[in-house]
């Protein structure tokens, strides 16, 4: 089995594993879309069909008949592992879907690292959280082009190289928010689009941004992410050189 090389020293080991191991982000070679209708997917051994949200499968074994022992259901984020390749159900707004992850796909085997801006302490900006109006909405739209809606949770309102931006963050404020965000350097010297981590806000709404903590959403690592995609307000017109930057691919 082809394994990736190291990642470069700007990245924790930990991250590292999450990405890169044999069941990591990058070794997502599919997800699959199911009906009630048993049917074979691409790289997935047997027949697949949604059932009451969930994941069923049968004949997971070629000489399995179509029901059998080897029946199988998976709740959203469960998973089975068959033959090396990792079956792993997910559900987006009740509708479930059935994602392989395969450690032969060439997003893992050609992975060689994720390449970083140089950690800089002036990126760790302040600013102030600002809580949504009660019955705010917040439309998500993801990459494959699915809207949704869900409760605003607020912005923070910082400067960042001189120029104010309010940010739109999701999460809980009493625990931990997040963002995802554009800027100058997308699509030029970094991905398109990165996540960002941020602390709760202090009791009276200030908080730290931290773009040294921006890194690179799954579907940098495979086209079969469903990632939301940055508001507008979160695309910043400056460039932002901090955090992961984009992959390195053999």
């Amino acid at each position: 089995m082809t394994l990736p090389a190291s990642t470069p020293d700007t990245v924790t080991d930990a991250r590292w594993r999450a990405v890169s191991s044999e069941h990591g982000i990058a070794a997502l070679r599919h997800t699959h879309w199911l009906d009630t209708e048993p049917r074979a997917y691409d790289g997935a051994p047997g027949v697949w069909r949604a059932v009451d949200g969930k994941v069923v499968g049968a004949a997971l074994r070629v000489d399995a008949p179509a029901a059998s022992a080897d029946d199988v259901v998976l709740a959203p984020g469960e998973h089975l592992d068959v033959g090396g390749v990792r079956l792993k159900a997910i559900s987006r707004e009740g509708a479930p879907a059935l994602r392989v992850f395969d450690p032969e796909t060439p997003g893992r085997t050609r992975l060689r690292g994720i390449l970083s801006f140089p950690h800089d302490a002036a990126w760790a900006l302040p600013g102030v959280f600002r809580p949504a109006a009660e019955g705010e909405i917040n439309v998500i739209r993801s990459v494959d082009g699915y809207e949704r809606e869900e409760p605003a949770v607020g912005t923070i309102a910082l400067e960042v190289d001189g120029s104010p931006f309010e940010l739109t963050v999701t999460g809980d404020p009493a625990e931990g928010l997040s963002a995802v965000i554009a800027d100058a350097t997308s699509n030029v010297d970094a991905y398109r689009f990165r996540f960002l981590e941020i602390d709760a806000p202090a009791a009276d709404g200030t908080v730290t941004v931290d773009f040294n903590q921006a890194y690179l959403p799954p579907c940098a690592f495979s086209d079969h992410y469903v990632c939301p995609l940055p508001p507008a307000n979160n695309r910043l017109a400056v460039r932002v050189e901090a955090g992961e930057r984009i992959t390195e691919i053999a």
